[in-house]
C-alpha cells in the first residue's frame, strides 16, 4: 500500500507546510534521507496551545500535548513530502527526536512524543519503527507545548 493510500485509510489529510518563522528551510533532502526542522503543531496556520506541559492548573495536560506531537508528525511528513515531489516517495522513517516544554517535575516526555512516534507508526507501519529522543525543555519557539523533529528514508 502506498503512503499516500494509507493516509487516506487512516482518515488523515497533510496539511500546507508551514512556512519557516526563521532562517531555515522546513525540510533538506541528503543522499537517501529527508531531514526536517522542528515541526510545531500548527493546525491552520495556528497554535492549537500554548505554555509548559504537565499537571495543575493552566499547565497543557500530557494526554493534550500527545495529540500536538501527532499533529507535529503529521506536519513533519508534510514538509517532507513537499521537498521530494510528493509523500509516496517517503519509504520510512529513521529516527525522532522530541521536545516538550515542560515544568521541571513533568518527567513524561516518552508519553508525549510517544503520540509523534505512533502517527508514524500507523502511516508507515514496520518502516515507521524509528530510533527517539525525548527531551524535556524550558521554552519552545513561539511558547508551543512540543516540537518534533524526523529523519525519513527515501526509496
Amino acid at each position: 500500500m502506498t503512503i499516500s493510500a494509507r493516509l487516506a485509510e487512516l482518515g488523515l489529510e497533510l496539511p500546507e507546510v508551514v512556512p519557516p518563522v526563521a532562517a531555515y528551510v522546513p525540510a533538506k533532502v541528503h543522499g537517501d534521507l529527508v531531514y526536517t526542522a522542528g515541526q510545531l503543531p500548527f493546525v491552520s496556520g495556528a497554535l492549537p496551545a500554548t505554555g509548559k506541559v504537565g499537571d495543575g492548573h493552566g499547565l497543557v495536560p500530557a494526554s493534550d500535548a500527545a495529540s500536538y506531537a501527532r499533529q507535529s508528525a503529521l506536519n513533519a511528513i508534510a514538509a517532507a513530502a513537499a521537498v521530494v515531489g510528493g509523500v509516496d516517495k517517503l519509504t520510512g522513517v529513521l529516527k525522532v527526536t522530541g521536545f516538550v516544554a515542560s515544568v521541571p517535575e513533568f518527567t513524561g516526555q516518552p508519553g508525549v512524543i510517544n503520540g509523534a512516534s505512533e502517527l508514524l507508526g500507523e502511516v508507515f507501519g514496520e518502516a515507521g519503527r524509528h530510533a527517539r529522543s525525548a527531551v524535556g525543555v524550558p521554552v519552545l519557539p513561539l511558547d508551543s507545548p512540543v516540537e518534533v523533529e524526523v529523519i525519513f528514508t527515501l526509496a
